[in-house]
């Protein structure tokens, strides 16, 4: 799966002590084509820091899906230079349903409180609470933002194992592989060479051709994934 940077759009608004960072994407799958756009935006001001992610099914994978669109939302505090989420959404649309999730982080507690609500032509039909079996301080959002610190150039090969709320079918399990040197041609020959740090993120969810949810990756300079 090849994932092409768009567009990359970053400037500092120092007077209001804010950043914004914004970043499209289009995803092709083989002779498939196009398959979605998304668009990714981070905003943080002083402690505080709001990342979402727009995604929509384009082309023959728009048909298939019911015109799939999903929004994803991480909300939370920063900390030596690390996202913390104290909420994260998740709204995932298709043909006449939808589905919500919202997840709400209690630090003193230690627990995470997610509430579930399904809608069929703009009706409720369900609504669930519920706690997490795992704690945890990231979110499928901020891991990714969180990355460049948790794994920086000094890491050493091998296979790292983490916690993301919004990754519940193995207990929040993503796990992210470091390539050994003579395992980087197969990212070169995928991804195309270039200044990159490479990377397997496998988040445990199916991801197009992916059952186990796999997804070679090739980082920037700047943290910033630049194809998938």
């Amino acid at each position: 799966m090849k994932k092409y940077l768009l567009v990359c759009l970053f400037f500092s608004l120092s007077w209001l002590d804010a950043q914004v960072l914004d970043v499209k994407y289009k995803v092709k799958f083989g002779i498939l084509g196009e398959l979605g756009v998304s668009h990714a935006h981070l905003e943080t001001k002083g402690n505080h820091y709001t990342i979402s992610i727009d995604a929509k099914a384009t082309g023959l994978a728009k048909s298939l899906s019911k015109n799939r669109k999903e929004t994803h939302l991480s909300e939370g505090f920063i900390r030596n230079g690390r996202y913390y989420t104290q909420r994260y959404t998740v709204q995932v649309e298709y043909g006449e349903k939808k589905r919500e999730k919202v997840y709400t982080v209690d630090y003193q507690k230690k627990i995470v409180s997610k509430i579930s609500k399904k809608y069929r032509k703009g009706k409720l039909i369900s609504h669930t609470e519920s706690t997490l079996d795992f704690f945890g301080t990231d979110d499928l959002l901020t891991l990714y933002f969180n990355l460049p610190k948790l794994l920086d150039a000094k890491s050493k090969p091998g296979l790292y194992t983490f916690r993301a709320i919004g990754a519940e079918q193995q207990d929040g399990k993503v796990e992210i592989r470091l390539p050994k040197p003579e395992q980087v041609k197969k990212y070169t020959d995928t991804l195309g060479k270039g200044a990159y740090r490479y990377l397997t993120a496998i988040i445990y969810q199916k991801i197009f051709s992916s059952n186990k949810g796999e997804l070679m990756i090739a980082i920037g300079k700047d943290g910033i994934t630049q194809k998938a």
